[in-house]
């Protein structure tokens, strides 16, 4: 039974190997000399004005997740865009519904300005 899991222990000691030797290798050709400059963030070729830890506004968060919400719809509509033809008026019918629920969402979202950038 034990011999059954002979390469996969192979297997696993060749990753662990690979990577222990690339950590290796990096920490023993790379550069050893730290400066001020190179510690630093880099963000496309400015210099950092402010903490990165600053607050950010809710709509960031919630419009992500609106985005999330409404990117699931297209996880089921292109399955069934795929196969509508085979599951006949009740696919049709559950997907109406599944798009009316979605859409009824939206108008809430909508209805109460989270959507607004005022």
């Amino acid at each position: 039974m034990l011999k059954d899991y002979g390469p996969l222990a192979v297997y696993a000691l060749l990753v662990l190997g690979t990577g222990a030797g690339a950590l290796a290798l990096s920490a023993l050709l790379g550069p050893s000399r730290r400066r001020k400059g190179k510690l630093d963030t880099y963000e496309c070729g400015v210099p950092v004005l402010d903490s990165s830890r600053g607050r950010m506004n809710v709509r960031f968060y919630l419009v992500a997740l609106f985005f999330i919400l409404f990117d699931i719809e297209t996880v089921f509509l292109i399955p069934w865009a795929m196969v509508h033809k085979s599951l006949g008026t009740a696919g049709l019918v559950e997907m109406v519904i599944f798009v009316g629920v979605l859409a009824a969402g939206l108008g809430y979202v909508w209805k109460r300005g989270a959507l607004e950038w005022d």
